[in-house]
């Protein structure tokens, strides 16, 4: 199985980015990717990991208080692929994001927030 997280950048506060995961592996099924919730994470320098949103096998979202308004998860089983779409993003927002399926991670994919 393997997880393969992209779309980080570099952008000004203000601006969008759409980050997406791609599971892999013979495993890792379209049936199974659509039996598992996707989690986005991240962890900005000098601290810890942090959860960031979710959306269940079932396609219902959750987000954290930070970024609620502002980040929309959703998801395609078909394409076995999470997304994460990020707008208004601020300095704050600066961070490696990581996902997470099936307590397997994506390999993290930086973004940078400039003001």
């Amino acid at each position: 199985v393997q997880l393969q997280a992209s779309g980080g950048g570099s952008v000004q506060a203000g601006g969008s980015l759409r980050l997406t995961c791609a599971a892999s592996g013979s495993r890792f099924t379209s049936w199974a990717f659509s039996t598992w919730a996707v989690d986005w994470y991240r962890q900005a320098p000098g601290k810890q990991r942090e959860w960031v949103a979710r959306i269940s096998n079932g396609g219902s979202p959750n987000y954290t208080g930070s970024v609620k308004g502002r980040f929309t998860v959703s998801r395609d089983n078909a394409k076995k692929t999470g997304y994460l779409q990020m707008n208004s993003l601020t300095p704050e927002d600066t961070a490696v994001y990581y996902c997470n399926i099936a307590d397997f991670w994506g390999q993290g994919t930086q973004v940078t927030v400039s003001s």
